[in-house]
């Protein structure tokens, strides 16, 4: 059996990935760079969006069976990539 928090992180993941199609197929409907940097840069605002909520959902489903040293480390992981992605 799935466990729900298994489900909802690709229910949100196929989520994105069903924006990420649409976009892609306005980008080619509009057919202009501009329009195509438009749709883009709202994208770029989505993608941590869904990054962040299913990390959060998978540090929740580990919260129960991990220790709490476990989780800090996890978190500090998750800090370190924002950080790489930023820089």
């Amino acid at each position: 059996m799935i466990e729900k928090v298994v489900l909802a992180m690709a229910a949100i993941r196929f989520l994105s990935g069903s924006l990420e199609i649409t976009a892609a197929l306005f980008m080619l409907h509009y057919n202009t760079v501009e329009r195509a940097l438009v749709i883009n840069s709202m994208l770029s605002i989505v993608g941590p969006i869904i990054f962040f909520s299913t990390m959060t959902l998978g540090i929740y489903g580990l919260s129960t069976k991990l220790s709490f040293g476990s989780l800090i480390w996890i978190m500090l992981g998750v800090v370190c990539i924002v950080y790489g992605i930023k820089r």
